[in-house]
């Protein structure tokens, strides 16, 4: 029996042995307290004031949060948060700061709150942290009954929100999408979460181990551990050294090749592969990490069709005993895991400890189809007692400038704060290891909020406040993924350009005339664009070209993000796309290039090989116009 890839919610959460199947129709999305200046000055969380509340999150078309951060000081006011679904007046749930891990459904491990040390005087500081899926059919919005901001001690705004947009309400094949209510039964969810070292996956029948028993590792040798023709799937990956040192971390290398590919599809230090790549704590996470007896697991399930190879190799200059290692795997897995709609299990290049002065360290790069499942990174300064946790991850997907996740401090992409001084630390979806300064070694399960892409991912990381430390990093990304693209280029328009504009059949009502903009992007960079664009308080069309071969077509638009509320209605030839408008809620008047994305369903498009694209400005806010200065067409296959 096909099982469904249950891309939202609850139940997609719940099913862990569904991690590998392909979602289409899924970007992934975050809102939070960035400096507009690209600097360290991260504290400021909200997007405007609506009569008495502070707006932090404000989406429109259908969704899912995964993950609520916010830090505070314990001694400073209390706000309470409120969660409004589907344009309702009145919200659906409130929460307090200190209620997280203890209001039903924000219960530990799925939501919970960490406290910092005193720090030096910086703290302490309380994160509450909510991984509850909170899915909605049509819109979300959360608000603060008071303003979050840092300013001086005693306040705290730092925060974020990490979610999904769908294209669709309903896609084929899926469980239909229903609007987060606070009454569902989490029960099956939290005995996972409350389970991290045991196998979060459905128990399964004809399950087989291939074990090895008193393995020894010369230097230069390599031994594989598991090999199998036919199609099958890894399911569980157990270690057990034979000494209680970690120079087994680094000096073991787990190599995995699936289907016969010359290229490994895996290839890292044991250290990455289970969590724990200093090593210094064992810590974990659901799906891999290190026990306290000092055994590693790891449970991605990992499917394959022809054949699979796992070895191990000894790149160190010592002897490495295992008392076992273990590879559990599960025969005839072509059908649960149809090849066409699944991506193999893949690790990024590994980052050796590099710096990159200046600029971020990019600790992957992966091209395809796929989501990322998982991060590690670890960072090294040249002397301790350097606080190096500030710099900010960002991550670039399918070629957007503007990172589609981002964070205030690498700290706070693991949700946790103040800069790793209490290590080590775990939840079921995040945990760090290290010294109170550095190195630190953080890793980062994304099982709700995986991170798909259509073409490249690309992860990097900051090197202090602003790239202004020297900063040794290292780390790894863990992805399913496939090498076929999900989607190309078909068309662009070039607003302001004469020639684009007439190619395009370019029309424009209500155009308040051309304008020219010099400014950078979120991206970290000193890279300036120059680009003449349109302001239109009525409507705009385009004709572009894409594929009749479409799955749905990805409009992506460089606009002026001086003011926020952006909002447009689309039409494809004549007809609304009503699953969303075009919105965008935030703005920045400092870094004010923005590329923001828009999903048309393929029953709008499926069949077409010319679209009319109309765009309807819609007042919302502050806004007195929708601009517009490049548009790229990308047909999804």
């Amino acid at each position: 029996m096909t099982v469904s890839a249950g891309p939202t919610g609850l139940a997609h959460m719940e099913r862990f042995d569904l991690l590998p199947r392909l979602r289409h129709g899924v970007r992934v999305q975050y809102e939070g307290s960035i400096d507009k200046k690209g600097f360290n000055a991260d504290w400021d969380w909200w997007l405007y004031k609506e009569r008495d509340e502070w707006v932090l999150f404000d989406v429109d078309g259908p969704g899912c949060v995964y993950n609520f951060v916010q830090h505070r000081y314990p001694d400073s006011e209390e706000p309470t948060f409120r969660f409004y679904f589907d344009g309702e007046k009145e919200p659906r749930f409130e929460i307090r700061h200190s209620e997280f891990g203890s209001k039903a459904p924000f219960l530990a491990p799925l939501a919970d709150a960490y406290l910092g040390p005193e720090d030096g005087g910086r703290g302490p500081i309380r994160v509450v942290r909510s991984f509850v899926p909170m899915p909605y059919e049509r819109s979300c919005r959360i608000t603060s009954d008071i303003r979050l901001k840092a300013a001086a001690k005693g306040d705290g705004g730092w925060g974020h929100v990490v979610y999904h947009a769908y294209a669709e309400l309903e896609a084929a094949g899926e469980p239909p999408l229903r609007t987060f209510t606070g009454e569902e039964d989490y029960g099956r969810l939290l005995e996972m979460w409350r389970g991290v070292g045991s196998d979060p996956k459905p128990v399964q029948g004809g399950e087989q181990t291939a074990e090895r028993r008193h393995l020894k590792l010369a230097p230069g040798d390599s031994v594989t551990v598991f090999e199998q023709s036919g199609a099958g799937s890894v399911s569980a990956i157990e270690a057990c050294p034979s000494e209680a040192g970690s120079g087994w971390l680094s000096d073991i290398w787990v190599r995995m090749a699936w289907d016969g590919h010359e290229r490994p599809d895996v290839y890292c230090p044991a250290g990455v592969f289970f969590a724990n790549e200093l090593g210094l704590n064992p810590v974990g996470v659901l799906s891999h990490g290190r026990r306290q007896n000092g055994s590693g697991y790891c449970y991605f399930p990992m499917p394959y069709w022809r054949s699979a190879v796992v070895e191990l190799q000894n790149r160190g200059d010592a002897d490495i005993m295992f008392d076992a290692w273990d590879t559990t795997f599960l025969p005839g897995e072509d059908v649960r895991y149809p090849e066409r709609e699944t991506g193999y299990f893949r690790t990024s290049d590994y980052y050796g400890a590099t710096a990159s002065p200046g600029r971020d360290s990019m600790i992957g790069k992966i091209e395809g189809t796929g989501h990322l499942v998982a991060g590690h990174v670890t960072a090294f300064t040249r002397r301790p007692g350097v606080i190096s946790c500030e710099g900010d991850v960002r991550v670039h997907i399918d070629g957007n400038w503007t990172p589609q996740v981002e964070s205030d401090g690498s700290e706070s992409w693991v949700c946790y704060g103040w800069g790793f001084p209490t290590p080590p630390e775990q939840n079921p979806s995040s945990a760090y290891d290290g010294q109170p300064d550095n190195p630190w070694s953080m890793v980062r399960l994304c099982a709700g909020d995986f991170y798909p892409f259509r073409q490249e991912l690309a992860f990097g990381i900051e090197s202090g406040e602003f790239n202004n430390q020297y900063i040794r990093h290292s780390g790894i990304l863990f992805y399913y993924g496939v090498d076929r693209p999900g989607m190309v280029l078909t068309d662009e328009l070039d607003i302001g350009d004469p020639a684009s504009e007439g190619i395009h059949e370019y029309r424009a009502t209500g155009d308040l005339g051309t304008y020219g903009l010099e400014s950078a992007y979120e991206d970290g960079t000193n890279r300036f664009l120059k680009n003449t664009g349109r302001e239109i308080e009525g409507r705009s069309a385009f004709s572009v070209s894409v594929r009749p071969d479409n799955a749905g077509v990805r409009l992506r638009r460089r606009s002026d993000q001086i003011s926020g509320r952006q909002r447009a209605n689309v039409y494809v030839d004549g007809q609304r796309v009503t699953e969303r408008s075009w919105y965008f809620a935030d703005r920045n008047p400092y870094r004010r290039w923005l590329e923001d994305e828009f999903d048309i369903p393929a029953s709008y498009t499926s069949g077409k090989s010319d679209l009319r694209i109309e765009l309807e400005y819609v007042q919302d806010g502050e806004t007195r116009s929708w601009n517009e200065f490049h548009y790229w067409v990308f047909s999804i296959l």
